[in-house]
């Protein structure tokens, strides 16, 4: 029976599984974050190896399986696409191997078909869409200096210096800046300003600043509120765009929304999202990913072996409620 090693590497963490053509789970396995950008592609091949070693044993050696489907984060362009997809090749992990970005596999883990728009709301925000002929649209998603706005990370740097403003006077009066001081056990904003400004406080830390955002909001507070509105706007214009690049805005198509910050599934979040899509793609379907993005890695693994419907099914079922976190 061949086999596909399905690889979801994210900001946080890299799951990895060793699936069979049939469909069964031989293998799971999880390793540290998969960061190309900033540790460089070797490194970030190598938690590839480390995280199949856990899974599969320490002795075990490549090839590790028929076909390596690598959908991760960091791959934002097709440069960086190859560039991983070389490194694979040439250390051996399988006789085949597509890179893509990690939200390929959002999308096809939570579509009904190898075909949609996926929007991922993380620690960053991108989306991909792709026709019923294989046509792709997509973003660089490098941060603001690609346009992009949103994301957890994003979100937590606009409630602190919401708070921050708040506090010193320069801004309005928020809930952000109770939830600020109690996420982080600060007495003022403007310690947990000098604790990452001298490096005590890690930076990423900010993501979880998004629940004291959605409480605040849930409220009724104005500046929460209004940041809410335009992190729906941004889920929405990301997959509306895509639709509309494909000429798929006036036909039925499933919109996969996935992430931490959507699968969470905040009421007033939600709520404005569906909103949106109804104005703006009034027959798009909007879906929210109820399996991790490791499912849609190894369902792509699976297309390309050409699996049948069944194996696809018995993949499904055996990660069925088991959302990830966000990448």
């Amino acid at each position: 029976m061949r086999t596909v090693l399905a690889v979801d590497g994210g900001n946080s963490k890299t799951d990895v599984a060793l699936v069979g053509e049939d469909g069964t789970v031989l293998a799971r396995g999880r390793g540290a974050g998969f960061l190309p950008q900033s540790a460089g592609v070797a490194a970030a091949i190598d938690v590839i190896g480390e995280a199949v070693r856990l899974a599969l044993g320490p002795g075990t050696r490549p090839p590790y399986a028929d076909h390596v489907a690598a959908y991760v984060a960091g791959a934002d362009l097709p440069v960086e696409e190859e560039l991983l997809r070389e490194e694979i090749v040439r250390r051996g992990y399988g006789h085949e191997v597509v890179v893509g970005n990690d939200t390929f596999a959002l999308l096809r883990a939570g579509a009904s078909e190898p075909w949609g728009v996926a929007v991922v709301c993380g620690a960053g925000i991108n989306a991909v869409g792709v026709s019923p002929t294989g046509e792709v649209a997509r973003y660089p998603a490098l941060g603001k200096i690609s346009g992009d706005w949103g994301g957890g990370f994003g979100l937590g740097e606009e409630v602190l210096w919401n708070a921050v403003r708040a506090e010193d006077g320069r801004g309005p009066a928020t809930l952000l800046l109770e939830g600020v001081c109690r996420f982080f056990g600060a007495r003022r904003a403007e310690e947990v300003v000098l604790g990452l400004h001298f490096g005590d406080l890690a930076v990423d830390r900010l993501h979880g600043l998004v629940p004291a955002l959605f409480a605040a909001a849930a409220e009724g507070d104005a500046v929460a509120r209004a940041l809410v509105e335009r992190q729906a706007d941004e889920v929405a214009v990301m997959g509306v765009v895509a639709l509309r690049r494909l000429g798929l805005l006036a036909e039925p198509c499933e919109v996969v929304l996935g992430g931490g910050v959507l699968t969470a599934r905040d009421p007033l979040l939600m709520d404005l999202v569906e909103a949106k899509y109804a104005a703006r793609a009034p027959r798009a379907t909007l879906v929210v990913a109820d399996v991790p993005p490791i499912v849609g890695a190894a369902l792509l693994g699976l297309d390309r072996l050409g699996a049948g419907r069944a194996a696809m099914e018995r993949l499904r079922a055996a990660f069925t409620g088991a959302v990830s976190t966000p990448a």
